[in-house]
């Protein structure tokens, strides 16, 4: 049987392990030594347990979507990782490590954010357990997410704007691991992805993999199995999928579909589909898949969804990817938003853009009558909604023209 859990070294396969500055290594072997030791006490689960129940708002429901199943003529379930206190997947990871990041003695956190979700979902575990926090966020992403910056700052997070780059993700990464470098002693970089030196991919994996095993339960309830036929979610970084996969990942039965950002195309020149145009290297502290070009360099990503516009991937997806055990198709920008269209019209429900790649993928895949299709929804739309508006904005122009 094929291993899909890390190895003891960080590794997926070749994908992983920890390929960090010398002044950072005693900070990542720290958290390598401690993380699992941590997290399995009793009073550990107890608290993160808590708070997941009473602060976070799980379980999260598990929604029949009536007219999308009579749409793809199958049956379809929304996990609905949007209701989650902040409004998406997010707040499960940042809840398991402010505790850690307590435990181990930190007094200030860190995070990089794109389409800004992560920002708020750090900034507000800080303002639950009184820590200092900073977030680091491009300057275009700041444009477009205007929203979410000023739920950061009214949270009480200094919002550093970054301009180098393409002034998006990556970049803000970058950033928040120089500040982690200047500052190893005091300071917890509050990662937001599966991605990173080891351990952070197993460890955020394993804060998120809460969406799969409710999934489970709450199918049992619903239709009296476990399993469904597949599992569906977008991938950025991809932490909403590693943890909706998680418990199904030794059932080949289940079907595991990630969804990466095409953007424009995938040979447009405008993409953000990691595994359909990258090749292996090293990007923030593991090896994994990334858009780099002959000479090594990271090429800049794009996509109109700010959270999926990431030049890497999580070296879990590598691998599964690798091994084959999940397919990883891509979404255009305008398939994505017209499928946010579509579950707002036919569900009544406005999905964030990046979950909108999710659902655009359903036109993409063939499905059985009798099957179950289980998609993370993975966040709400708030955050888009004047990208979603420029955009019906400009169809109704197109038309009255």
């Amino acid at each position: 049987m094929k291993k899909y859990n890390v190895s003891e070294q960080g590794y997926y396969g070749s994908f992983g392990g920890a390929y960090v500055p010398e002044i950072l290594f005693n900070n990542v072997e720290e958290l390598k030594n401690s993380y699992l030791k941590v997290i399995q006490t009793e009073k550990f689960q107890n608290e993160f347990q808590g708070l997941l129940r009473d602060y976070v708002g799980r379980p999260t429901p598990l929604f029949h979507a009536k007219n999308l199943s009579e749409q793809f003529n199958t049956t379809i379930f929304l996990k609905r990782e949007d209701l989650n206190h902040t409004g998406a997947h997010k707040i499960n990871n940042a809840i398991g490590q402010i505790l850690l990041a307590k435990e181990l003695g930190k007094t200030r956190i860190i995070a990089e954010t794109g389409a800004g979700q992560h920002g708020v979902a750090a900034a507000t575990v800080c303002a639950l357990m009184g820590m200092k926090c900073v977030v680091y966020m491009g300057e275009t992403d700041i444009v477009r997410q205007a929203p979410n910056v000023a739920r950061m700052k009214m949270l009480g997070a200094t919002v550093v704007p970054v301009l180098s780059g393409n002034k998006t993700l990556k970049d803000a990464t970058n950033e928040a691991i120089r500040d982690w470098i200047n500052n190893p002693e005091s300071t917890y970089y509050l990662i937001g992805s599966v991605v990173g030196p080891h351990p952070y991919p197993d460890m955020v994996a394993g804060f998120q993999s809460v969406i799969s095993k409710e999934i489970k339960a709450q199918l049992k309830t619903a239709l009296g199995k476990e399993n469904p036929d597949y599992v569906v979610a977008c991938v950025g970084g991809g932490s909403n999928a590693a943890g909706a996969f998680y418990h199904f990942l030794y059932n080949e039965d289940v079907k595991l579909i990630g969804v990466e950002a095409a953007g424009k195309g995938i040979h447009s020149g405008h993409t953000a589909a990691t595994l359909s145009v990258g090749s292996a290297g090293i990007i923030h502290g593991s090896k994994t898949i990334l858009m780099q070009n002959e000479d090594g360099q990271i090429t800049e990503p794009y996509s109109i969804s700010a959270g999926l516009d990431y030049p890497g991937i999580g070296p879990v997806h590598a691998y599964l990817n690798e091994v084959r055990r999940a397919d990883y198709i891509s979404v255009t920008d305008v398939e994505a938003l017209e499928a946010a269209i579509d579950l707002t019209k036919k569900e009544g429900i406005i999905p964030a853009l990046e979950s909108a790649h999710a659902l655009a993928a359903l036109g993409k895949l063939k499905f059985k009558k009798n099957e179950v299709v289980i998609l993370n929804l993975s966040g709400r739309g708030d955050k888009d909604l004047e990208t979603y508006t420029n955009y019906l904005n400009k169809i109704n122009y197109a038309k009255q023209n």
